[in-house]
């Protein structure tokens, strides 16, 4: 058989894009765009925010930081992935872990390089998260809940990023994040249970594995109605537009995944209870637009 070059090297980007995780570092840039414009500063055109360089070197730092976390994260959790997601570590493999860690710290290197076009703060900033990233794949993970809490934390920071940038202190931003906040924890707890084989056989210290399945879903469905109680306060204090819609959506959603989550043992029940969490976060970036349809109305036309 010839040897093709060009396809060697597109299968070679394919597995890049898998490893950093390249949909979900998309779907996190569009929603620190749409937060940026919906939420952070709804009084700006969407011309000028997309147009304003300093919050473009924010997000693509960010981005930066976000893909090398996945690299890092899967070159520490390799042998855990080949258990408990064989499908997807098959394709992984295509980049070596040599590789891996070149790529890891050229993005660290770009992160921050691209964060001194904003301010000495925003190098400080995403060094330090960097480096909490890295400690988080190394060590935190594998402490029950705190590796799950500061996952969550961690997933939320490029948008702390953003908030800081333009100084929103308003009550309504601190209430969609702690939903946000809220959901990622759910999630990162059904995924202990998703994980379960693996992590009993690598000795991984979750939840599930000490305390058992029953104690986690008790833990999460505690998780899911505090967060239903902060979305009904967030509706019914602050105006958020048509987003009720989404919200009220999410409750129903969050029922359903708690439903599965009692009904299954088995790993592909938690697969399941794992998409919907995820499917309400990804809805949840779109829906932001809902907030002020007017407002979406103006800044196109």
């Amino acid at each position: 058989m010839r040897y093709e070059p060009h396809k060697h090297i597109i299968i070679k980007l394919f597995g890049l894009f898998a490893v950093v995780r390249g949909y979900n570092v998309a779907a996190i840039v569009l929603a620190q765009y749409l937060a940026a414009i919906y939420i952070f500063s709804p009084d700006l055109s969407v011309r000028a925010v997309l147009w304003d360089s300093q919050l473009f070197w924010i997000i693509f730092a960010s981005s930066l930081a976000i893909a090398s976390g996945y690299i890092i994260n899967s070159f520490y959790d390799a042998e855990r992935d080949r258990i408990n997601r064989p499908r997807r570590t098959l394709f992984d493999r295509i980049i070596s872990q040599r590789s891996r860690l070149f790529a890891y710290f050229i993005l660290n290197f770009l992160s921050v390089f691209v964060a001194a076009f904003v301010s000495f703060r925003a190098v400080i900033f995403f060094s330090a998260y960097i480096f909490a990233i890295w400690i988080y794949s190394l060590r935190l993970k594998r402490i029950p809940f705190f590796g799950n809490l500061v996952s969550s934390i961690l997933i939320i920071m490029p948008f702390f990023a953003v908030f800081i940038y333009y100084k929103n202190f308003q009550q309504v931003v601190f209430a969609h994040a702690t939903i946000l906040f809220l959901m990622l924890l759910m999630r990162e707890m059904v995924k202990d249970l998703e994980n379960l084989q693996g992590d009993l056989l690598l000795d991984y210290k979750t939840i599930p594995v000490i305390y058992g399945e029953t104690f986690s879903k008790k833990i999460i469905t505690l998780f899911g109605l505090i967060t239903a109680i902060v979305i009904l306060t967030l509706v019914n204090t602050f105006p958020i537009g048509y987003m009720f819609l989404y919200y009220y959506a999410s409750i129903f959603l969050i029922a359903l995944a708690l439903f599965y989550l009692w009904k299954t043992k088995a790993k592909w029940g938690y697969v399941l209870v794992h998409n919907i969490f995820k499917f309400i976060i990804v809805a949840g970036v779109f829906s932001i637009v809902l907030i002020d349809v007017d407002l979406l109305l103006r800044k196109i036309f």
